[in-house]
């Protein structure tokens, strides 16, 4: 232990004055130490800092007094508290200088006193041995690759930074083979290294970590709605329109091509939306459905003897008093031939009016209209038929019970068309009593199917 105790050897100068009462100790340290004149005394150097790449082959540098070790990265190291104490203190015990108050009777110290310097080290002008820098004096013998480091008493040839020694030759450090340094991508080059990041990401101040590119903040691509992901960003349309091929621009929806229910009528394209329109008599309900519009309660353009009657798509115009001779008007749209009259023994005793409007193209069989008998006589047959108007056989005319039947259509219809049926109910007793009644109906196909 006295070895590694007295390594930090002292070279003592002692000059007197006779002006000043005064014993000034300069002190020069062996190598592996250097003056502290704060605590003044030698310290040790601590060559695991100073030294770039001080151990190779992945070995662990470990400092001590006047040196340095490189051991296995599992080694233990033990130290001796009290014996690294003592050896602070013995390096350092004679390194005081101690003053005295000047006197004025002693003659100044001779300014030609010569002091012999350790190698490495040169005389100043102050009478105190210096540190020599051979690598700002050029009397240092490294390599144009390599980088001189000064040292106390020497110097050192070390490569630059992002080099390392491989035999007498400095060779590039791959740092992109190392531990990863960047978060995404590293590049290698001379001396050193830079990081990229992937699409989407950006260097953060750090240049090593990549954090997310809003894009929609930084320079929003999209046309109308941008929403940010992480490393990249998707767009959206409004209402209305969809992302064209290149998945950035909007191009207008036509949804009168993507289906053709969308109107029950027409659909009618608009740039971002659409509408539907109905044709003259109707108007739109919900948006896309079509109504009729009741003509009579709205517009009755009607004279004042005529009726109004409402049909789907329109209206029409009827007299109020439709009977022609030598029928007489009895009641709303009744009419009678009076059985005085000779004629009358020939003709229908009634005729009722009446009216009705279906859609084009109802689905047959539909039953649409019931006769029924008024007046019920006893001991009475009634039977029923069409009279006139089915010379195409588009009704049916199916009896339902003793005092009525029911007009079946067999064949469906297309408008704008009417129909003028005549149904019959004869009525004939035991006694060959017989009369008949008319109920002439008059059927008004609409031009569309709502």
């Amino acid at each position: 232990m006295l070895t590694a105790m007295f390594l930090a050897a002292l070279i003592l100068i002692t000059v007197h004055s006779q002006e000043t009462e005064e014993t000034i100790t300069y002190t020069q340290c062996t190598d592996g130490y250097e003056w502290d004149p704060i605590r003044q005394r030698c310290k040790d150097i601590d060559e695991c800092e100073i030294v770039p790449d001080a151990c190779k082959g992945g070995m662990k540098c470990v400092n001590h007094y006047g040196g340095y070790l490189c051991l296995p990265r599992t080694a233990q190291i033990i130290v001796n508290e009290r014996e690294e104490a003592a050896s602070e203190s013995t390096s350092g015990r004679n390194n005081v200088i101690r003053r005295t108050p000047a006197d004025p009777h002693r003659a100044p110290p001779n300014p030609t006193h010569q002091i012999q310097c350790a190698a490495g080290y040169e005389q100043s002008d102050h009478n105190v041995c210096q540190d020599i820098d051979e690598c700002a004096t050029g009397t240092h013998n490294c390599r144009a690759d390599q980088v001189c480091v000064n040292l106390r008493g020497s110097f050192s040839c070390q490569c630059p930074p992002g080099y390392q020694k491989r035999g007498d030759q400095c060779v590039d450090i791959d740092e992109c083979t190392l531990p990863p340094y960047c978060h995404h991508r590293c590049v290698n080059t001379p001396g050193s290294y830079y990081c990229q990041c992937n699409a989407g990401f950006q260097l953060a101040s750090n240049n090593h970590t990549c954090v997310d590119i809003n894009e929609c903040d930084a320079n929003n691509p999209c046309a109308q709605q941008c929403y940010n992901i992480l490393g990249s960003f998707i767009c959206q349309c409004n209402p209305g329109f969809e992302l064209s091929s290149d998945r950035i621009n909007c191009e207008d929806t036509d949804e009168c091509r993507t289906s053709s229910y969308i109107c029950q009528y027409q659909c009618v394209n608009e740039p971002g939306k659409f509408s539907c329109v109905c044709p003259e008599g109707y108007q739109v309900v919900g948006g896309r459905t079509c109504q009729d519009i009741n003509e009579c309660e709205t517009t009755n353009e009607c004279r004042e003897d005529e009726i109004c009657w409402n049909y789907h798509g329109g209206f029409r115009c009827y007299p109020r008093n439709p009977c022609q001779e030598p029928y007489v008007l009895t009641s709303e749209n009744r009419c009678v031939c009076p059985v005085s009259n000779a004629i009358c023994r020939e003709l229908p005793y009634s005729v009722v009016y009446k009216y009705m409007s279906i859609r084009s193209d109802r689905t047959v069989p539909s039953d649409i209209f019931q006769i029924q008998a008024t007046t019920i006589y006893p001991n009475t047959i009634n039977t029923f038929r069409i009279k006139s108007g089915n010379e195409n056989g588009e009704f049916y005319l199916r009896q339902t019970s003793a005092v009525s039947a029911m007009l079946v259509l067999v064949k469906s219809l297309s408008g704008p068309r009417e129909h003028i049926v005549d149904l019959e109910m004869l009525t004939v007793n035991s006694l060959n009593y017989r009369t008949s009644s008319v109920l002439r109906l008059t059927i008004i196909v609409g031009p569309y199917a709502f």
